[in-house]
């Protein structure tokens, strides 16, 4: 069935996945290749000129702006250039955010609801819009912040304040393989992304196929 407005359990999916899946771009950063001795910044700078597509697996960290109340899920990751990517959540339930080049969409198993979103309108003034635009530095602040827990780590804020719907972005290198993101929204709350057993080059390149979305039978489709 398909609606034209979202209905109220779109909040369920909500704000922290839509974070997500705007934050998936961020990700590909992950094989920016670079001189051995380069920031964080140049690693960035580096990504748009020598990232295809990989695959990793991924742990999620939600903590509370009060840091008293903590939320962990876990998945497998895969983008391809340009503007795909697929975060499959396995624990502690299985959720789907997909983006196939033009629409970023949000499956919840447990509803059998699906939302969409044009990627032009999830992108906007996000923590993808730092990483998958050409030119990061037109609309954000990029610092380094030197070397920490053995990562090198950048911190990017927006320079238009107003609907960025976030504070900081902050993204860690261990040498030229993305390891860490880190989102801090308006509300204080912090979404830490980890990434390990990056998979890269040619024979790990996932098909296009892989980030087609198809909405399960009888399944909700909220277009937004």
């Amino acid at each position: 069935m398909k609606v034209a407005r979202p209905a109220g359990r779109a909040s369920r999916i909500g704000r922290r996945r839509l974070l997500l899946a705007v934050a998936a771009l961020a990700a590909v950063a992950g094989f920016a290749a670079g001189p051995a001795r380069a920031d964080a910044v140049e690693r960035l700078r580096a990504f748009a000129r020598d990232v295809k597509g990989g695959e990793a697996s991924f742990t999620q960290t939600v903590t509370s702006a009060d840091g008293k109340r903590r939320k962990v899920s876990s998945g497998r990751f895969s983008f391809l250039r340009p503007n795909r990517f697929r975060f499959a959540y396995d624990k502690p339930a299985e959720q789907l955010i997909v983006c196939d080049g033009q629409k970023v969409w949000i499956y919840d198993a447990d509803l059998n609801q699906a939302t969409s979103r044009p990627l032009a309108k999830a992108l906007g003034q996000t923590p993808a819009a730092l990483l998958a635009g050409a030119s990061p530095e037109q609309d954000f602040v990029l610092a380094g912040e030197g070397a920490r827990e053995g990562l090198e780590w950048l911190k990017a804020t927006p320079r238009v304040k107003e609907g960025a719907g976030f504070q900081a972005m902050r993204v860690g290198f261990r040498g030229a393989e993305l390891a860490a993101v880190e989102i801090i929204d308006n509300f204080g709350q912090r979404s830490l992304l980890q990434f390990s057993a990056w998979a890269t080059g040619a024979a790990a390149l996932p098909s296009a196929e892989r980030f087609r979305f198809v909405a399960p039978a009888g399944a909700e489709v909220v277009e937004q």
